[in-house]
């Protein structure tokens, strides 16, 4: 399989990456590599795929949002992480669709927060419930067979500089979450979330 993996420099990438390689062609797009991509930008998400062409399968592991008290987040805020990590991942879905073989497959990121509240993580957990329920909508209308799929993960245990503000979660090693993309992209599943807890 041809896959795509944008946003492949972070861990969340890095660990889709390395499940995938040497069993699936992979290619890696973020802001700053070879193949560029902005996902705030669609021309930027043509662009990208005009360069790579048909693929199998697409992974997004992108996304930011503001955590903040909920009464210092303002409408900005949560249009910044709304647009950033939801809508981003929705227009890659989008424009993407035509450039995804039959049977093909997209697969999002969401996060615990859709699940689980932290303190200062409501703009987040707007986005990844966004985010989850857009993959079940959209699994029921994609064409030609092309399935989608969200991987949910818990804070990773290699991003120990988030710890202290997951209090008592579960942290779930990086490689267990690249096996839910391997899941994702190889399996059968559609409108799907793959949660890590």
């Amino acid at each position: 399989m041809k896959i795509l993996i944008v946003g492949a420099n972070g861990l969340l990438g890095s660990a889709a990456a390395a499940a995938l390689k040497g069993r699936h062609e992979v290619i890696e797009a973020s802001r700053s590599s070879d193949v560029s991509v902005d996902l705030a930008e669609p021309d930027s998400i043509r662009r990208m795929f005009d360069q790579v062409g048909t693929v199998d399968a697409v992974i997004s592991c992108t996304g930011s949002v503001p955590f903040k008290p909920l009464s210092e987040l303002t409408d900005k805020d949560f249009r910044a992480g709304f647009e950033d990590k939801v809508l981003g991942q929705v227009n890659l879905v989008q424009l993407g669709a035509e450039y995804i073989s039959d049977g093909g497959s997209f697969t999002l990121t969401s996060g615990v927060l859709a699940r689980e509240p932290i303190l200062t993580g409501a703009a987040a957990s707007l986005a990844n419930g966004a985010l989850e329920s857009f993959v079940m909508a959209a699994a029921a209308e994609l064409p030609r067979g092309i399935r989608i799929n969200a991987v949910s993960p818990t804070v990773l245990a290699e991003a120990s500089g988030y710890h202290e503000f997951f209090p008592g979660f579960s942290q779930v090693p990086a490689d267990e979450v690249g096996r839910a993309y391997v899941k994702s992209v190889e399996g059968i599943q559609t409108g799907q979330v793959f949660a890590l807890d």
